[in-house]
């Protein structure tokens, strides 16, 4: 005859392997949540100093502008995905890759009196 010990022998196993899963759920959350958190900061920051590049350039026409942004953000792991400018403001898009993670951040650059 089994008795009350006998039937719940094991269960702490049980629950110790049930704990190390929900961690380990828990911490794949918590990693894939900081790339993608990285990815927007660093798609922020290439769109911001390629849309200064583009803005220092834009005297000189539109294509070297944009030419200016590409470079400045391909040192940077990044990518114009769009470029304008018009009247010395240049208005881009960048997009970057982090893991399995996309970030696209849109920025602007130009002479304070042209965004009046």
């Amino acid at each position: 005859m089994w008795n009350r010990d006998d039937r719940e022998r094991g269960s702490a196993t049980v629950w110790a392997v049930l704990c190390g899963v929900v961690l380990c759920l828990v911490a794949v959350g918590v990693v894939g949540l900081g790339q993608a958190v990285a990815a927007r900061h660093r798609a922020g920051a290439a769109a911001d100093t390629a849309a200064l590049a583009a803005a220092d350039r834009a005297v000189l026409g539109a294509e070297a502008a944009c030419a200016a942004a590409r470079e400045v953000a391909a040192a940077q792991r990044a990518r114009v995905v769009r470029c304008q400018v018009r009247d010395l403001v240049a208005d881009l898009t960048v997009r970057v890759r982090a893991g399995p993670y996309a970030a696209a951040v849109r920025a602007r650059a130009g002479p304070a009196a042209a965004a009046r």
